[in-house]
């Protein structure tokens, strides 16, 4: 049985709290208790309400085991977003008889009932990914007719279940790092608005932002016998519009593995997936002129001696978003070591420093030459 401790934001547990805007809602507007489909399949109504409880939509054939239920496939990808060190196990459901369209670059077009399911864990002790965990909570992404609802479910004490947090919380978690030192962080579940602040990648639409084809393609996660996971969704008839070729298929690099690429590539695919859903020409943060996209190929426009729209603490008297060959004079730099809630960057989503992925980002810029003392921006 877990020993977290468990603070949850707000006056109440989500069962008590009238359902917000767009989240569905029983009788009396708000959760509904079940909504099993019939026939013991995964899914639930997608024009019904959330589900109170993570069991009644039958993902899992066993939730303490995360082993999913036949028709949910586990994926996994090629660097993950940064989440305070969580171990993340993800699947996806899409409904019998329906696809979802491939695309070279944006997420792929999923099917209304399809389910986006991401469950986050702290290991007890990370060198042994094998050993004892705690499952904290699993997020859910649900296609419904008029778009996309994200639902957070926060874990009972003996994982058996997990109840909807619309409020969301901060649990106390504590684990052995990679280095045997011991480690503690005050996790936050996000509340039904902090999931859309991030999920709201282009022209604020919410919806899915991992299953890309660049960040899909590679072997599935450990044990899952998969060896190509982008072919064996087509296997199953659930990724519909692939390149006959695949070796035309994209791949972002792996941070942390140099076998996968450069140091560049490494450090691009890091800031792609920790930073592109807002730091892109459609997003969230479209006004600071910063895009990094992998697929933005102009080092100005990923920051490159690009001065910062408005100077103050964001900027930390850096000159330029990147400073070739000193990453310490480096704007990104001093967002993503910062962990002051005024400065750090992503904004959401941590409390603590990606160590090992800003080692890789110093690394890069450290790579690079020229510096910015004699270049002027080009005309825009």
């Amino acid at each position: 049985m877990s020993g977290r401790r468990v603070a949850w934001i707000g006056a109440a547990l989500a069962l008590g709290l009238a359902a917000a805007p767009g989240c569905g809602g029983g009788d009396d507007g708000g959760p509904a208790e079940t909504c099993t489909v019939a026939g013991g399949a995964p899914g639930f109504d997608a024009a019904g309400p959330l589900c109170t409880k993570l069991s009644s939509y039958q993902l899992f054939d066993d939730i303490a085991a995360q082993a999913p239920a036949d028709g949910v496939v586990p994926y996994d990808l090629n660097t993950p977003l940064f989440s305070d060190y969580a171990t993340k196990y993800r699947f996806l459901y899409v409904p019998d008889g329906q696809t979802m369209a491939w695309d070279d670059v944006e997420s792929f077009d999923l099917p209304v009932g399809a389910i986006l399911v991401k469950t986050f864990a702290f290991l007890a002790d990370r060198r042994e990914p094998d050993g004892a965990r705690d499952l904290i909570e699993t997020r859910l992404m649900i296609h419904r007719a008029d778009g996309w609802e994200p639902a957070a479910y926060l874990y009972d004490p003996d994982d058996q279940d997990a109840t909807l947090a619309i409020a969301g919380a901060t649990v106390d978690v504590a684990w052995i790092h990679d280095d045997g030192s011991p480690r503690t962080d005050a996790y936050g579940v996000p509340n039904k608005n902090q999931c859309k602040n991030c999920h709201e990648e282009h022209d604020d639409v919410v919806g899915p932002l991992g299953p890309k084809a660049r960040h899909l393609n590679r072997p599935g996660p450990d044990g899952s016998g998969i060896d190509d996971q982008l072919a064996h969704l087509i296997d199953l008839g659930v990724l519909a519009g692939a390149p006959a070729d695949p070796t035309t298929w994209p791949r972002a690099a792996v941070f942390d593995d140099p076998s996968t690429g450069t140091v560049e590539a490494r450090a691009r695919a890091w800031l792609d997936i920790n930073c592109s859903h807002c730091h892109n020409p459609r997003g969230a943060a479209r006004t600071s002129g910063l895009d990094l996209s992998l697929g933005q190929t102009d080092p100005y426009e990923y920051g490159v001696c690009k001065a910062p729209v408005a100077a103050g603490t964001g900027s930390g008297d850096r000159p330029y978003g990147i400073v070739p060959g000193d990453p310490d004079q480096s704007i990104l730099v001093y967002r993503i070591e910062s962990t002051d809630p005024a400065v750090r960057m992503p904004e959401l989503g941590r409390n603590l420093v990606h160590e090992e992925g800003v080692a890789v980002i110093r690394e890069w810029i450290s790579s690079m030459s020229g510096g910015c003392a004699t270049v002027a921006p080009p005309a825009r």
